[in-house]
């Protein structure tokens, strides 16, 4: 039986308690590193931060990831997808390693801390573990991860997605931004090697498990007035593209009753997919039209064209897909009655995801032994754990989010807050290191730590 396999099977009782007074995260200096990050946002883009998938300032922020982690010792390397990866060498050769991390992307004018938290709580562990001299039997990897945000190509997670093996060559070469540039040239425009993505896959020996801190984007933590939850369940994603075709005809001289109007078609489809998702078949059901274009957009013109970006998330699996599916066929009815035409494009597609009980159970168990009150809460956001755990087994903690606002320059978590999730994840790897390793090394590791 393998180490993780053991640990499965004994459940979160196996931990052995670490050593404390333990390293705490430091509030000011997390705060230096998000001002940091939140100063690289395309000029002229209005307020908050804009910093999209695969452009020259999201390879910049990565930059500033890779220049700091090498300073605390650690190696570094960039995958063929984008991401990077620092590494912290462990005391016992040929163990998988731990791993945790987040995302350096934005949407447009976005808050500073949506990926950017766990990225910078990635950074403050690394430089605790330096400080404390701790040392730990696993490698420890600390990754930035590319492209988690969808708001570019369409589809959420892509730099994880690739290392879990669920986006290949053929699909970066199918999907493309507003401007029409496929999400393989917009990789290659800043020198990655798309013909080379395979290199990129995660290999699930070479892995032990990965936690990922996130700000919650919600206000469950908030309401309640505890500072850490622990995620069990993320909810899946289907993307559409509705296309509505009408007529563009001049306003004036077009009588009510014999127009084709794609916008107007489109805005009554906004309604019903705005009431699907609030009936009593659909608690739990998130339905949003996020982006709207009409054409010709002149406001003399009846539009003749109007697309739709549709995002439809669930904690369940087929209903998920069966209220997409819906919103498609009410869409129809909507657009045969008004005499346009419709045409539905599927954008992205990804299944909830139930995270390892185990690992839940090891993180909550940290926060116990830390006297950190936490709260267990599902996910209704798409998050790089999601994806990687196909690969390896995968945990996440959330921090609270004022008024529950994110993708908004509003978004808002306060510094200590961020701190004790980050005393909290550098804790959970320890405990993990413990507890995943062979029994003969146990006496070795973790030395550093007061005793």
């Amino acid at each position: 039986m393998t180490a993780t396999a053991a640990v499965r099977a004994t459940g979160a009782d196996h931990i052995k308690p670490t050593v404390w007074p333990r390293p705490s995260a430091d509030p000011a200096r997390i705060q230096r590193r998000l001002d940091t990050f939140a100063a690289l946002s395309e000029p002229g883009s209005g307020p908050g931060v804009t910093r999209l998938a695969y452009t020259a300032l999201e390879r910049e922020a990565h930059r500033v990831f890779a220049e700091e982690m090498r300073a605390h010792g650690l190696t570094v390397r960039v995958d063929t997808a984008g991401n990077t990866i620092a590494e912290r060498t462990g005391t016992v050769p040929g163990l998988p390693a731990l791993g945790t991390g987040s995302h350096l992307d934005s949407v447009p004018n976005a808050g500073a801390y949506d990926g950017i938290a766990g990225v910078v709580a990635a950074m403050e562990t690394a430089l605790l573990l330096s400080e404390h001299e701790i040392t730990h039997a696993h490698p420890l990897r600390f990754v930035a991860f590319a492209a988690e945000e969808g708001a570019r190509f369409g589809q959420a997670c892509t730099g994880s997605r690739i290392v879990a093996g669920l986006t290949g060559v053929d699909d970066l070469r199918h999907k493309r931004d507003t401007a029409g540039v496929t999400l393989a040239d917009a990789m290659s425009a800043v020198g990655l090697h798309v013909e080379a993505l395979a290199n990129a896959r995660w290999r699930p020996e070479d892995w032990a498990a990965f936690l990922e801190l996130h700000i919650e984007q919600g206000r469950v933590l908030e309401s309640a007035g505890v500072p850490v939850g622990v995620v069990d369940l993320i909810s899946g994603s289907t993307r559409l593209l509705l296309e509505v075709t009408g007529q563009a005809s001049h306003t004036g001289g077009t009588p009510m009753h014999l127009r084709a109007d794609a916008l107007a078609a489109a805005a009554e489809i906004v309604l019903i997919i705005e009431s699907l998702a609030k009936d009593n078949r659909h608690h739990g059901t998130r339905a949003t039209v996020g982006r709207m274009a009409a054409g010709p957009g002149s406001i003399t013109t009846i539009a003749g064209r109007t697309e739709l970006y549709v995002d439809v998330r669930d904690v369940d699996s087929d209903r998920q897909r069966l209220t997409a599916a819906e919103i498609v066929k009410r869409a129809q009815a909507v657009c045969a009655r008004r005499g346009v035409q419709l045409t539905a494009h599927a954008l992205a597609d990804a299944s909830p995801v139930v995270l390892p009980g185990w690992l839940r159970e090891s993180l909550a168990a940290t926060c116990d032994r830390r006297d950190v009150d936490h709260l267990v809460l599902p996910s209704g956001a798409s998050h790089d754990a999601q994806m990687i755990n196909h690969v390896v087994p995968s945990g996440m903690l959330f921090v609270p989010s004022r008024d529950g606002i994110s993708h908004s320059p509003a978004e808002w978590t306060s510094a200590n807050d961020l701190a004790l999730g980050t005393s909290v994840l550098t804790a959970a790897l320890l405990d993990l290191d413990r507890r995943l390793a062979p029994a003969a090394s146990e006496g070795d590791t973790q030395k550093g730590i007061a005793q």
